[in-house]
């Protein structure tokens, strides 16, 4: 264990079920929390927690058409406790009975590496947001991926203070993207990329990183192949000092750093609450008048109709570290668990 950084540990189970799991994330976590609703991953689940965790500490996934549950620091016991009562998963339509799991349970993550780690995205990388996206947008080719690796590096950095790793020294990133010109996802008009990065820090395989976490975008796995560089785990974990970073890094174009002074404090969107004060001020008004008791009394009625129409969106960390809205989540999975969707969405 290296001395100067906490010991974070994380955990992957994939599920072995009898038949291919053709499901979202929303439904599996769904039935979990249908299924066994006194397990402590529970609260990691269903937003209990999302003003303790900025980053989700359980993520779920579907890759592969297998159920993959991955927990990172505080998660880590209550994914293991849930892993050992699987049996089946009943979706209503459709049972998944459980053959067995695989365990990857592994120490000494989010620590600063002495040399460049080799990362894939195995989903798309929702690298912009609508504010980000509009930044993007007007840039030129030329400076695109700078403002790419920069955005990465921020990401990394947030991650590394969420899990408690105070850095001292920069973390380096080099993205390579398939296309500079994002794929949209969705309503919410994000940008994803696919393709891998470099950077000079240890993360754990599976977790995601950009935005739509929880929806399973932005997966990561590391690619340690030594043809590509040399990788020595031991070496990897333990060898962290500032010189042995700068000599092998150096010798990387386009590398991009990213100081840890240089990112801003994460920090959630409070729900705005004018329209109660509205709603309490149209109140009084009414109070002096009829003819201005039936204006103010139509002016709420045409509010509430405009707000059918505004789109729902769960924003999650990217460049402002703005975190998902587990409300937003909440509201999809009740959507995505019907068998009327699943039902639009799979053939069996």
């Amino acid at each position: 264990m290296n001395e100067e950084f906490p010991d974070i540990r994380s955990v992957v189970i994939r599920v072995i079920t009898n038949k291919p799991v053709r499901k979202t994330p929303y439904q599996v976590k769904g039935v979990f929390m249908r299924q066994y609703p006194d397990e402590p991953i529970i609260p990691m689940l269903d937003g209990s927690y999302r003003d303790r965790f900025l980053y989700p500490r359980v993520q779920v996934k579907i890759l592969n058409e297998q159920i993959y549950i991955i927990g990172v620091h505080e998660g880590v016991d209550s994914v293991l406790s849930l892993a050992e009562k699987f049996k089946e998963f009943d979706f209503g339509n459709i049972t998944f009975e459980v053959q067995d799991t695989d365990i990857e349970d592994v120490n000494q993550q989010f620590i600063p590496s002495s040399r460049l780690v080799r990362y894939r995205f195995i989903t798309p990388w929702v690298a912009l947001n609508h504010m980000t996206g509009g930044r993007y947008r007007f840039l030129t080719n030329q400076e695109k991926p700078s403002f790419l690796n920069r955005l990465l590096g921020q990401n990394i950095i947030f991650l590394a203070n969420e899990v408690g790793v105070k850095l001292e020294d920069d973390i380096f990133t080099k993205v390579k993207v398939s296309s500079l010109f994002p794929r949209p996802v969705d309503e919410n008009k994000w940008g994803a990329f696919m393709g891998e990065f470099k950077t000079n820090f240890v993360l754990p395989n599976y977790i995601g990183v950009g935005n739509g976490i929880t929806r399973g975008f932005g997966t990561i796995y590391g690619m340690f192949n030594p043809d590509s560089f040399s990788f020595d785990e031991e070496e990897l974990q333990q060898d962290v000092s500032k010189k042995s970073n700068l000599q092998t890094t150096e010798n990387f174009d386009d590398l991009e750093s990213v100081s840890a002074t240089d990112v801003p404090k994460p920090s959630r969107r409070r729900r705005n609450k004018n329209k109660n004060q509205s709603f309490r001020s149209g109140s009084t008004k009414n109070k002096r008048s009829n003819k201005s008791r039936h204006h103010h009394k139509k002016h709420y009625k045409r509010n509430e109709t405009q707000k059918h129409h505004l789109p729902r969106t769960g924003r999650v960390f990217s460049e402002e570290f703005d975190i998902e809205d587990e409300s937003s989540e909440n509201r999809e999975d009740e959507k995505f668990n019907t068998s009327k969707h699943h039902k639009r969405q799979h053939k069996f």
